[in-house]
């Protein structure tokens, strides 16, 4: 039963890490026109790009390898996602560790929830072994609240950082696109958080009873459909010029 879910969460951190590949492929020529090379040239002369590249293969392989039950593929997976994030760090750019850092915080809360509904919830519910589901179902949310609340301590901190070096002044909030696409965001935010509020404080505790369970799955199905809509308004939000 653990190794089914391992697995199906493998494959879903796969897909993540062939996506997170498109993306380098598709930042990779405007690091060269920065840099004034060609796209090889930016990968073996540069150290970021070059490190960017290397961790985004690791991170492929190590979810591959995860998804053959293979026990190493977690910690090589796991590297690989985190050191990519933070990769300007190894050069000692700290002021641009804020936007990735807010990035990891949101994965690690809403991304470990999604593989749990999927790989956990959804491998729990169609099982044919004799498990006991109620208790693996509290053991799981148990152990994914305390990682839900460092994440979302570390979001709010370092959202409203970027918030601010965007912004620049406060009533940029209320009169530029920016701000208001800002505050757009923000008012799904705060649903996330309480949706989160709700399923800690009033549904964790009735996770022992099949209504407990049922509940909490559709609860937390609305906390990633709002997400959705979070992550759709990020979007945009990067599209648009910071107020001047």
């Amino acid at each position: 039963m653990y190794a089914d879910a391992g697995q199906r969460a493998a494959l879903l951190g796969l897909a993540g890490a062939v996506l997170g590949l498109v993306h380098v492929g598709t930042a990779l020529p405007k690091l060269a026109e920065r840099f004034h090379t060609t796209v090889v040239g930016a990968v073996t002369g540069n150290f970021v790009p070059g490190a960017w590249v290397a961790l985004s293969l690791l991170a492929l392989a190590g979810f591959s390898l995860a998804a053959m039950r293979q026990p190493v593929g977690w910690p090589l997976a796991a590297i690989g996602v985190v050191a990519g994030t933070l990769r300007e760090a190894m050069v000692g750019n700290w002021i641009r560790l804020i936007n990735p850092i807010h990035l990891l915080a949101g994965s690690f809360w809403i991304g470990t929830l999604l593989v749990m509904m999927i790989a956990g919830l959804g491998g729990i519910s169609r099982s044919t072994q004799p498990i006991d589901r109620r208790t693996m179902v509290v053991n799981m949310f148990n152990a994914f609240t305390p990682l839900a609340l460092v994440s979302a301590a570390v979001l709010a901190v370092f959202g409203v950082t970027t918030a601010w070096r965007h912004l620049k002044r406060f009533d940029a909030l209320f009169t530029t696109p920016y701000g208001w696409t800002l505050i757009a965001k923000l008012c799904f935010v705060v649903m996330i958080v309480a949706l989160g509020a709700w399923n800690w404080r009033r549904q964790r505790p009735q996770l022992g009873t099949d209504a407990g369970v049922d509940s909490i799955r559709r609860s937390a199905t609305a906390e990633l459909l709002v997400a959705g809509v979070v992550l759709a308004l990020t979007a945009v939000l990067v599209s648009l010029p910071s107020p001047k």
